[in-house]
Parts: structure tokens; C-alpha cells; sequence
């Protein structure tokens, strides 16, 4: 890897709108529309609070996704470590002046909507990152002098977002910021080295976890030990799921979702929903649609001439990867329940907004793709 430097490509209106990735824009159009029916069974077929929020925000952050599309990525490598400490310091004022519900604080209340800093800094880390090891040779890359800065980069707000309390958002961080350390040439065998020594942590880990916490991890490992309590959820989304069948009981056709016996389906747990409603066939659909815009993410990052967005449009392509496997598995009882959302799908502004963010850096690399080197 070689240091590069961006130039300023000549682009008209008209070039930008050419430029676009417009299979990549009808996936996330898409998406969006089957999440806001997905969102209006949820409310067992009215037009209620979630779905009109719902409908409004993505409305709202789609055109957030197309206008920052129009921002050449040279604006986001110089501004990457200014965005990325204003979302620290949004991190650290949670602790002081964030909303607190269901025990946790993780809100700050900016009025127009409850931003929950640690779902931007899911972007933030990588485009940190990005700029960060693109100036870096391939040589320097597991020197222990240029390690340091990533490594207090990422374990700071991994470490504020854990004691959100919020292990899945603080574990999707991690796991942003640690792909694009491994992008860079990092080799495998110093992640397996700290693999076995944080293994060896464990035992530690497990004894300063939170009672709820122990409980979730004692259910994903025997659902069965309390059914109408801490295993009730992930019973109830098993069964949901093996109702769905091959083809689906139909749009607004649910009967845990109807009867109210799957909580939480219009946020960790729509995938549940959708795949009761759609069987088996929906969820394929689904999945393909999620694996088209891993694609053409991973696929304007190979086109691009310049390190920093090669890095960062693999990096987003990775993180997309594990929040959909990680919510997925989730509700499928292959994880424990660690309140990870569905991009898009499910209910929530900050996560939806962070992603629609990610999107808009990803088309502008690709608008931009033939800035190269000076």
C-alpha cells in the first residue's frame, strides 16, 4: 500500500447522475419499501406510530443516501478524524446528558430525533481507519508503533458503548473496525494470537457481565430453562419462523405476530416477522437483496483508484455483512439476543440513518471512482 493523495475530477451535474450506481440505489429503494410493509404488519395492519415514523425517516435519510452521494470522498478522507471525534464526543456526553430507557442510556435528544451516537460510529470507526492505513505502507502495517493509534481508536468507544450498557452495538463496532484492520495486510496469525488471549479472558469477561446478561447467554444456550421469561423471546421467534413454511401464511397473515406473542417485532425482531408472513421464498428474496448490495459495495470498491475508498468501501461491505448475520442469527437462536437491528428494516432512526450515511460514501466512491493519484 502507497501513500496516495486524491485529485479533483472535473465532474458536471450530468456525469454525477451517470455515475450512479443505480442498481445499488433500487436495492436500497427496495429495501426500504418492503421494510415499511413489514413495519405496517407489525401494527397488525394499521398505519400507526412505528409505521408513519418509520415511512417518514426513511423518506427523510434516502435523500440524506443521494445527497451525500454528490460529495466527492476527497471531503470525507480530509474530514474523517473530525467526524470521527465529534461521534466520540456525542459518545461521551451520553454519559452526562443522554436519555436513559430499559436501563440503558444510549440517547442524546437532539429535538428532531433521539440520535444514538454509537450507531454512527459504526461509519465513523471506518472511515477513520480507512484514513488512517491508506497512508500507510504494507511494511508498516503491524509495526507496534503504527498499531497504536488504531488500536486506542477502536477500544475507546468499544469501551463507552459496552458500558451503555450495549454489548451488540459495542461487538458490531469492534467488528467494523477490526475487517478493515485485516484489509490492510494485517497478518491472520496476530488476530488468532489475540483470539486465544482474549479466549483466555473469558472467565474474567463473564464475571463482570450484568445479571440480564449472564441470563441471555444461559437461554441462547438452553432456551428451555425459562420459557416465559428469559427464553421466551427467542422461543417464540423459533416458532414464528418454522411457521412461516416454504411459501408463508401470508401478508398480514401472522398469528405470533397477530397475537402478540412475538415481542419486539417492529425493531431486533422483524426478520422473524417478514419470514412468518413470507416463508422460506421471502427470505431468500430477502437475503438476495441484502447480497446485491454486499456486492456492488465490495464491487465499487474494486474499481476505485485510490486507497482510501478501496478500504473503505470494503470495510462497509464487511460491517453490512455481520449486522445482517449477526440479527439474523440472532433471531434464529444461532447467537445470543444482543439487540442488533436489521439494516433498514428495522425500526430505529440511528441505525438507519448511520447506514443510509455508509450508503452515501459508498456511491460517492463510485461517482467519483476514477479519482486517482497525484
Amino acid at each position: 500500500m502507497i501513500r496516495q493523495k486524491f485529485y479533483r475530477g472535473n465532474l458536471t451535474f450530468k456525469d454525477k447522475i451517470i455515475g450512479i450506481d443505480y442498481l445499488l440505489l433500487f436495492s436500497v429503494l427496495l429495501l426500504g419499501i418492503i421494510s415499511i410493509f413489514a413495519m405496517y404488519s407489525s401494527e397488525q395492519g394499521k398505519f400507526g406510530y412505528y409505521t408513519a415514523s418509520h415511512l417518514y425517516r426513511f423518506c427523510a435519510f434516502f435523500l440524506v443516501f443521494i445527497a451525500i452521494s454528490f460529495f466527492n470522498p476527497q471531503f470525507w478522507h480530509k474530514s474523517s478524524y473530525l467526524f470521527y471525534i465529534v461521534v466520540l464526543g456525542l459518545l461521551l456526553a451520553v454519559d452526562q446528558f443522554g436519555i436513559a430507557a430499559s436501563g440503558s442510556k444510549r440517547w442524546i435528544n437532539l429535538f428532531f430525533i433521539n440520535l444514538q451516537p454509537s450507531e454512527l460510529m459504526k461509519v465513523a470507526l471506518i472511515i477513520f481507519l480507512s484514513r488512517y492505513y491508506s497512508k500507510i505502507s504494507i511494511e508498516q502495517v503491524t509495526s507496534l508503533k503504527k498499531l497504536m493509534i488504531p488500536f486506542f481508536a477502536l477500544l475507546i468507544p468499544v469501551f463507552l458503548i459496552a458500558s451503555q450498557p450495549d454489548l451488540g452495538t459495542a461487538l458490531l463496532v469492534a467488528i467494523s473496525g477490526l475487517f478493515v484492520i485485516w484489509l490492510t495486510g494485517f497478518k491472520i496469525k496476530y488476530f488468532l494470537y489475540s483470539f486465544l488471549f482474549f479466549i483466555s479472558l473469558m472467565p474474567v469477561a463473564i464475571s463482570l457481565l450484568k445479571p440480564y446478561q449472564k441470563a441471555r447467554i444461559l437461554t441462547f444456550i438452553n432456551p428451555e430453562r425459562d420459557p416465559l421469561g428469559a427464553g421466551y423471546q427467542i422461543i417464540q421467534s423459533k416458532i414464528a419462523v418454522g411457521s412461516g413454511g416454504i411459501f408463508g401464511k401470508g401478508f398480514l397473515q401472522g398469528s405470533q405476530s397477530y397475537l402478540d406473542y412475538l415481542p419486539e417485532k417492529h425493531t431486533d425482531f422483524i426478520f422473524t416477522l417478514f419470514s412468518e408472513e413470507f416463508g422460506f421464498v421471502g427470505c431468500v428474496f430477502l437475503l438476495f437483496i441484502y447480497a446485491l448490495i454486499i456486492y456492488r459495495i465490495i464491487l465499487i470498491g474494486s474499481n476505485s483508484r485510490n486507497n482510501f475508498s478501496k478500504l473503505y468501501c470494503y470495510g462497509f461491505a464487511a460491517a453490512f455483512f455481520s449486522y445482517v448475520a449477526v440479527n439474523m442469527s440472532m433471531v434464529l437462536g444461532l447467537l445470543p439476543i444482543v439487540g442488533a437491528p436489521l439494516p433498514i428494516m428495522s425500526y430505529g432512526g440511528s441505525s438507519m440513518l448511520s447506514i443510509m450515511i455508509g450508503l452515501g460514501i459508498t456511491m460517492s466512491c463510485k461517482i467519483y471512482q476514477q479519482d486517482g493519484v497525484e
